[in-house]
């Protein structure tokens, strides 16, 4: 079922007061998605990242030409939308595909059952610096447009729950009416397809909590998570959330269906080829 805005953002402020972080978590198969939410996540969230991830590849992959990223997300949604009981379900769009009339396509996702939006793919994840970024800007597919999709999500009354790497897109976000801002710190380590280059925990704790401040800082009733990186299993979120002041809860993809995944699926083939007879 979808969520109205009003009821998803009263689920999640509800999980804050009682005291619970909020937890989001990237569903790429229906399988993902149900036995998440069986934990008691708050929040599923489908983007095209999760099909490759599931399928062994890296989730950077979603970031390259390797498909349609809202055409994908669309399909998956056939998958898990269905087997999904009572958690709002996220679609993770592609804010800066040309070929999309964006106010179309978000109530084209109200209509399928999406509670919510995300942005992803995300150009935030291409470094700055970078003489490429640099080019997306200029050429008209810069992160702007992500923050003009979160807008027109916001206006459409989705729940909206944009990934940030920086001060300046905490604030831009906040402004354009984001309910939930994601600090993102990277693409997620550990496991056989994660990133070996990543910050360390107390300089994402550090980084976490000043776009925190710089979301709060426009819109104080915004919600702050966080998310990837070195933020890969429940010590680590613990270890950010206590060391951060206002930080409220995790969103993780790989670190909830792809980590797990990984050593229950190995340990349980090793299991069967020990068996004696």
């Amino acid at each position: 079922m979808r969520y109205t805005h009003e009821e998803s953002l009263e689920r999640l402020n509800e999980t804050v007061s009682s005291g619970e972080p909020i937890i989001g978590a990237g569903a790429g198969t229906g399988m993902s998605a149900k036995f998440a939410e069986r934990g008691g996540v708050d929040l599923l969230i489908i983007y095209n990242s999760g099909r490759y991830r599931m399928n062994g590849r890296g989730s950077l992959a979603g970031l390259l030409p390797y498909g349609d990223a809202n055409e994908i997300v669309l399909d998956m949604g056939h998958q898990v939308l269905p087997v999904v009981e009572e958690t709002p379900v996220l679609a993770g769009v592609n804010g800066t595909d040309p070929f999309r009339q964006m106010d179309v396509f978000i109530d084209d996702l109200k209509r399928r059952g999406f509670s919510g939006v995300q942005n992803f793919p995300t150009v935030g994840l291409i470094d700055e610096d970078s003489q490429f970024r640099q080019n997306i800007e200029e050429t008209g597919m810069g992160y702007d447009k992500e923050v003009d999709m979160i807008q027109e999500a916001a206006e459409q009354e989705m729940l909206t729950c944009p990934y940030v790497f920086n001060e300046q897109q905490a604030r831009e976000m906040a402004e354009a009416g984001a309910d939930v801002i994601v600090s993102h710190m990277g693409l997620t380590t550990s496991g056989d397809i994660g990133a070996e280059t990543a910050l360390d925990l107390e300089t994402a704790a550090e980084r976490v909590q000043a776009h925190h401040d710089a979301a709060k800082e426009v819109d104080d009733d915004v919600l702050v998570i966080c998310h990837g990186g070195p933020i890969a299993w429940p010590d680590d979120a613990e270890y950010v959330l206590n060391n951060t002041e206002g930080v409220v809860g995790f969103f993780g993809a790989s670190s909830i269906e792809r980590l797990p995944t990984e050593q229950a699926i190995e340990d349980q083939a090793r299991e069967f080829k020990e068996i004696e007879f």
